[in-house]
């Protein structure tokens, strides 16, 4: 009869193993998935991080660096402006139209 207590606590032992390594292989794969959304998460954090500073640089105030550069800039076209208006407001030199060849006055 010792042998069939033997069979019944085997059987058991098994079914209890055999749950442990399903337990273990479920975790073990809910794990690969958890790390793979970590994953993904990080990248979409990353990407968002991205975009955060780039709208903040275009958010933030003007430098004095930046100011000079634009009066630069403002300068140089005031000076082009004034220039094609000199240039607009000398009186136009009138030339003798060139006479037509082949014709005889």
């Amino acid at each position: 009869m010792a042998e069939k207590d033997d069979k019944p606590a085997a059987g058991r032992a098994e079914a209890v193993r055999s749950a442990a390594v399903q337990a273990f292989q479920a975790t073990a794969g809910q794990a690969g998935v958890s790390r793979e959304r970590a994953q993904e998460l990080a990248d979409e954090l990353a990407g968002a991080a991205g975009r955060v500073i780039g709208a903040l640089e275009e958010l933030r105030p003007a430098t004095g660096d930046d100011i000079r550069s634009v009066r630069e800039e403002l300068r140089a076209l005031e000076d082009r402006v004034a220039a094609l208006e000199t240039a607009a407001a000398r009186p136009a030199r009138k030339s003798k139209p060139k006479p037509k060849p082949g014709k005889a006055d």
